[in-house]
């Protein structure tokens, strides 16, 4: 699987572990829904700023959020 496809997964299941809609995970990082949409799609990866919000908004270590480690603590 590459980086994108095993983004965009890991970013859905944060998303509805939290039972969040994209607009809701989108407002919160402040970028437009269909901005969040592309990360979900594969479309684009965020910038590293984007990255690092996604990671605070869904509590959760960068290393996690990327699949380097399967600890999600902060």
């Amino acid at each position: 699987m590459n980086f994108k496809d095993f983004f965009k997964s890991r970013l859905r299941e944060l998303r509805l572990e939290r039972s969040e809609t994209q607009q809701q995970v989108a407002k919160d990082l402040g970028i437009p829904s269909q901005h969040y949409q592309k990360f979900e799609y594969g479309a684009v990866l965020p910038s590293l700023e984007n990255f690092i919000a996604l990671a605070d908004h869904f509590q959760v270590s960068l290393d996690y959020l990327a699949g380097r480690s399967e600890d999600r603590k902060p």
